[in-house]
């Protein structure tokens, strides 16, 4: 019984948002600012537009750079602007 109800508290946490991006700053100290970039139909016009949102995100080992394409997701509030954690690499950032 101890099994099954440790499974069920797991499954009520629910997912969380995941969301790719770019990151734009390393320079700080475990965090990274993601910008995550969307294309919307406008409203008024019917036109695609872009939309761009800037998150900070924790990177515990400060092992993400500028350029770096990463998936972030939904975390607990770890400071006043970051709610958000730096899940995985999806493709390194290319050296000129």
């Amino acid at each position: 019984m101890a099994d099954q109800t440790q499974t069920e508290t797991t499954d009520e946490r629910g997912s969380r948002r995941e969301l790719i991006g770019i990151v734009t700053s390393d320079k700080m100290q475990k965090t990274v600012v993601v910008t995550v970039t969307r294309r919307v139909k406008a409203p008024k016009f019917g036109k695609y537009v872009t939309r761009r949102v800037k998150y900070k995100a924790h990177s515990e080992n400060n092992e993400f750079h500028v350029g770096d394409t990463v998936m972030i997701v939904e975390s607990r509030p770890l400071s006043k602007d970051k709610r958000w954690r730096v899940q995985k690499l999806i493709t390194a950032a290319k050296v000129a």
